[in-house]
């Protein structure tokens, strides 16, 4: 086998391109090379909440059953490796104290329903059915959703949230897992299989005659290797967009910034069997009378003091005694070019600390001396409808698996299965063309898109 061949090279050994190159390697693929200018895992894979879910709006059930794909491929792999990733199924619970909200939530759950989410189980009051979610493992978890309207119920199952919380919606095929985790398990096995991880990065793409020829890579001691291959797999995360430019491809992609905080929350507020925590509701932050003041004397600050939009979220983090919990309220969502190391935000972890606290209220005992937050994040890559691209693009031999935004972890098994079905030629699950770049040329799916509703983005 000649280091300067491969049956595929794939740019990008984030958790994408290592699931590419897991599940091409499975198919039999002898001589994959997986290029990476830095650390496996570590540009954001690392960076990201960790969590799952099948649940996802939408005008059709094509993400619904991508990600019962993905969680059943993560499920075998728990399995297989006696759950070294620690899957969970804790479920995700969106709350809110607007009742007004209720018959939207259970339109929305019976929709998901009917596209495969599983069942709605509606409680109304004492004798109730709902069953907590389990604290650790993820077998024998229920399916489906449970919508609770009864205060004395939510405050039965969940005494930490504010009194006014008038529903809840406890979504239980969804969890989180060790990212770190997963991708190491896959690239040890990938790597068995005759994978090579190269430590450097793709500077050009030759596609003389209309297809991949070779990948030009500059490695780490500034040297330049030319790959020949007639594959050529995109998984550059952040950076995807610039590559699929080396190959004269504008993909209709953009980029936010998204971060998230983490502390010691010692004083255990928020139960270590808590699912994921998500608040429906716009938020007022809570400020005292005099923070207030000062907050309206700063123009630049002013902004603090009005109503934010709904979606702070967070979750206990860690195993065994681990007081950790994890914040996201990611408020600036516009269009930008991806920085490393990223921007600072000074604000990030007191808006995140204090608009979950409308949540969980015994939040609010941290204000005064929160200890010292942990804040990292990366970027979302997106499409305009938050669906991911898969599969071909229009120069022979290159593919791409990409736009994952926040959805990446828990995409990636079947995002990389698919990949791998693409380019071995082996038969497409159902939902292949929903997530294919050539969908933007169907006109019944211009059509969707132009009144496509929630984009399901935490």
């Amino acid at each position: 086998m000649s280091n300067r061949t491969a049956e595929a090279v794939i740019c990008g050994a984030g958790i994408a391109g290592v699931t590419a190159a897991y599940y091409l390697a499975k198919k039999g693929l002898k001589n994959i090379v997986v290029v990476e200018q830095g650390d496996p895992l570590s540009l954001t894979s690392d960076k990201s909440t960790e969590a799952y879910r099948n649940w996802w709006p939408g005008p059709d059930g094509q993400m619904i059953a991508f990600m019962n794909r993905s969680i059943e491929l993560l499920e075998s792999i728990a399995q297989e490796s006696s759950n070294r990733i620690h899957l969970n199924r804790r479920g995700y619970l969106y709350a809110t104290a607007d009742a007004g909200k209720i018959p939207m939530l259970a339109e929305v759950a019976q929709d998901a329903a009917l596209k495969g989410a599983g069942e709605l189980r509606v409680h109304t009051g004492n004798p109730s059915s709902y069953r907590p979610s389990l604290p650790q493992g993820f077998e024998g978890g229920l399916e489906g959703a449970d919508l609770i309207t009864d205060p004395a119920l939510i405050r039965q199952y969940f005494p930490y949230l504010t009194p006014d919380t008038r529903a809840v919606l406890h979504v239980r095929r969804a969890g989180w897992l060790s990212a770190q985790q997963l991708g190491m398990y896959l690239l040890e096995k990938a790597r068995v299989w005759g994978v090579r991880l190269l430590r450097g990065q793709v500077m050009g793409v030759d596609t003389t005659g209309g297809g991949v020829q070779s990948v030009q890579i500059k490695q780490k001691d500034g040297s330049i290797q030319n790959i020949e291959t007639s594959v050529f797999i995109n998984a550059a995360g952040p950076m995807q967009k610039q590559v699929g430019q080396m190959l004269g491809v504008e993909l209709p992609i953009f980029a936010e910034r998204h971060l998230k905080m983490s502390f010691s929350e010692s004083l255990g507020v928020v139960p270590r069997e808590a699912p994921m925590l998500i608040w429906m509701d716009e938020v007022e932050l809570p400020w005292s009378l005099e923070e207030r003041e000062l907050l309206a004397q700063d123009e630049s600050l002013r902004w603090l003091l009005q109503r934010l939009p709904a979606g702070v979220h967070g979750r206990p983090d860690g195993h065994g005694d681990s007081p950790t919990l994890i914040v996201l309220y990611n408020l600036h969502t516009e269009a930008v070019e991806p920085v490393f190391p990223l921007p600072p935000d000074p604000h990030y972890a007191e808006i995140a600390l204090r608009g979950l606290s409308v949540m969980v209220p015994g939040l609010q005992r941290y204000f005064d001396k929160a200890p010292r937050p942990w804040i990292d994040g990366g970027y979302y890559l997106k499409t305009q409808e938050n669906r991911p691209l898969i599969g071909p693009l229009p120069v022979r031999g290159a593919y791409l698996v990409g736009a994952l935004s926040g959805f990446g972890v828990m995409a990636a098994c079947a995002a990389g299965e698919l990949l791998a079905a693409h380019v071995t030629g082996a038969a497409l699950p159902h939902y292949a063309p929903a997530f294919a770049l050539s969908r933007y040329q169907d006109p019944a799916y211009q059509k969707l898109l132009q009144d496509w509703g929630d984009t399901a983005q935490l």
